[in-house]
């Protein structure tokens, strides 16, 4: 039989990378952690096909040269470095046509000590993540994707569950206050870049556009009297699109981590449900997994600020 390679892509992953940014006029430093993961694709068949290597660009090179990118040029914010290490592996090698990189960028956030803020020294709260997602195909620009990833957060009322489908498989009681608590996945993709330069013409958009979508996630997810978590969460996405404009598709993927009322009659009538109930029992699984994705009405993929 007659076959053919009709996809493949290879890279490396789990390139891990802190940079350290010293500022010697306020005697400050910075750093920031990133994972990042490089795959390309192009006129590679023939490594698979015919085990011909001469196509093969090593993925301990590819490891170097991220490395050597975060030296000469900035990393932050990562959409820009994405972007440049992207548009490196299309502008140097002819026959790779297609680079996608993956940033993963790890919270660490600076101590404030005797209330003041540290010069140099911070701390992981939480497992909190700013991802980004480039794609950068020859001819045909350049695609990105920001978000958020594992910010859980919690409130213990505002949020019911009622008015939905009942049937013979339906034993779910219906509730108008409840613990509400989920890990948010959200992220948000941009007009395509036409250019690297069209990225850096917009540098500050990109963590505005962050510190927007995670201002609005918390404050709705705070503020709603939540009929139910699809409700909110296009709220939120509802409220991004609005405040930045460059932004044409919100995603958001909420699962819902469930905390159930215990009931302690059998413990001398002890009352622990429904208005009562002040101890619960966290659920691991199964758990509701709620995703949506919120667009502008006909997006143009080069439209801009």
């Amino acid at each position: 039989m007659a076959s053919q390679v009709t996809a493949a892509r290879y890279g490396k992953d789990n390139i891990r990378l802190c940079k350290v940014h010293r500022d010697e006029a306020s005697k400050t430093q910075t750093v920031t952690e990133m994972t990042v993961c490089v795959l390309l694709e192009g006129e590679i068949e023939r490594a698979y096909t015919d085990a011909d290597n001469s196509v093969v660009v090593a993925t301990d090179t590819m490891k170097n040269t991220v490395y050597v990118l975060a030296k000469q040029n900035p990393i932050t914010p990562p959409e820009l470095f994405a972007s440049i290490v992207a548009s490196h592996f299309i502008e140097k090698y002819t026959h790779i046509h297609i680079a996608h990189v993956k940033i993963t960028t790890h919270r660490w956030t600076r101590m404030i000590i005797d209330g003041l803020p540290h010069p140099h020294s911070f701390l992981r709260d939480g497992t909190e993540t700013r991802n980004v997602e480039v794609s950068t195909k020859r001819g045909a620009g350049i695609t990105v994707r920001s978000g958020i990833q594992g910010l859980l957060v919690l409130k213990s009322t505002g949020s019911g569950f009622h008015g939905f489908v009942r049937d013979e498989y339906t034993t779910l009681g219906e509730t108008w206050d409840r613990i509400l608590s989920t890990e948010v996945d959200a992220s948000w993709e941009w007009a395509t870049f036409k250019t690297l330069d069209d990225i850096r013409a917009l540098l500050p958009n990109f963590d505005t556009a962050w510190e927007a979508a995670r201002e609005i996630t918390l404050k709705t997810f705070a503020g709603d009297n939540s009929a139910s978590v699809q409700a909110t969460m296009y709220k939120m996405a509802d409220q991004i699109l609005a405040r930045v404009p460059g932004v044409n598709h919100v995603d958001y993927s909420l699962p819902n981590k469930h905390y159930f009322e215990i009931n302690l009659e059998w413990h001398k009538g002890l009352k622990n449900t429904g208005k009562d109930a002040e101890v619960y029992a966290p659920q691991s699984n199964p758990n509701g997994l709620i995703k949506c994705t919120v667009s502008r009405p006909n997006p143009s993929r080069t439209s801009r600020l």
